[in-house]
């Protein structure tokens, strides 16, 4: 087994380099970049100085020579290949580059959202596993009884609506009709004055609608797949024999079923963990909150490809090192697994 891991952490450079390649490829020949984009600004400024009347034409123009330190700036100058080999040499370094929007290093900005993105990314996973592996255990051994039947209900309303629609609706009921949480924020102005039962209870009242809206979708999948797993372990011949044998259903979910259920969670596992880093943008759009997923967004309709590149970096590696997390976490439950 712990070749198999090695080889799977060699496998993770060839990986992230072709993932890489491909994304920087992309920023290198859409249209659009930031040079392009410096430039249509510069031309907006020298249209309203024309239509002001005032002696801002001359400074917002930008001259060839200025166009092409801004390319040498950003290596637009170079051959692909070299403009890679030279931002990955930079990369392995610990510098992801400056933004071309902020005219900030990339990694003050992704270093800004950090408190957000743990924030969400664990406080999702933590209240997805925790609700749904019982409530799918509960619905599977309650199967067809009311219990059932109203929670699938609710459960499929929720992974039918998208989340930022979840997200409007809670924020037009409860943030703006009845007023019972904030309109947008992740925190009060006054946070950082605030004792630590304070700070505690401010962070629940600003996060509670933008959490609702993250679960809805995964609270569904997993709840289901938790249910259709145990139900298949249930109508095993295994564990009727261990029932027929004398041993009590409770011990038999318990010991039995539930873990062998849980191989297919685990093989989720790993991919949750890069919900830490992706976010999402329209949530963070919706309750204007500063995340991973709205930098990124907005870092790619504004070309900023530095941010793009560097949040790139991150969520690739956390991805890929989810992926081994996940074979670890199937290793452990099912001992029958043996990776060769």
């Amino acid at each position: 087994m712990a070749s198999y891991f090695a080889r799977r952490l060699l496998l993770i450079l060839p990986t992230f380099l072709g993932v890489t390649l491909m994304v920087f490829a992309v920023t290198r020949f859409v249209p659009g970049g930031p040079v392009e984009r410096m430039i249509a600004q510069a031309q907006q400024m020298s249209a309203e100085g024309r239509a002001g009347g005032t002696d801002r034409v001359g400074a917002a123009a930008l001259s060839e020579s200025q166009i092409q330190e801004l390319k040498e700036y950003y290596g637009l100058d170079k051959p692909l290949l070299t403009s890679y080999v030279q931002w990955l040499w930079k990369v392995f370094h610990l510098d992801l580059g400056n933004s071309s929007r902020y005219n900030e290093p990339v990694w003050g900005l992704i270093k800004d959202r950090f408190p957000v993105s743990i924030f969400f990314g664990l406080a999702t996973l933590l209240l997805t596993y925790g609700v749904c592996v019982p409530l799918g255990i509960l619905k599977a051994i309650k199967h067809r009884t009311p219990l059932d039947n109203i929670s699938s209900v609710f459960v499929f309303i929720g992974y039918a609506i998208p989340n930022y629609v979840v997200g409007i609706l809670l924020l037009v009921l409860f943030a703006s009709r009845w007023e019972l949480f904030p309109l947008s924020g992740f925190t009060s102005s006054e946070f950082a004055d605030l004792s630590f039962f304070g700070k505690a209870k401010d962070l629940l009242w600003h996060t509670t609608l933008p959490l609702c809206a993250y679960m809805a979708g995964s609270f569904a999948v997993m709840t289901f797949l938790t249910k259709n797993s145990l139900m298949d372990n249930l109508a095993a011949d295994y564990v009727r024999t261990a029932i027929a044998k004398g041993l009590d259903f409770k011990r038999a979910v318990l010991r039995h079923a539930l873990r062998n259920s849980l191989i297919p969670i685990a093989t989720h596992f790993g991919n949750e963990i890069s919900l830490i880093f992706s976010g999402s943008f329209l949530v963070e759009t919706i309750f204007n909150i500063n995340g991973f997923g709205l930098l990124g967004y907005e870092s790619v309709l504004e070309r900023d490809y530095p941010v793009v590149m560097g949040i790139l970096v991150l969520t690739s590696l956390i991805f890929l090192l989810g992926n081994i997390l996940s074979d670890l976490c199937v290793a452990l439950v099912d001992p029958r697994v043996k990776f060769q």
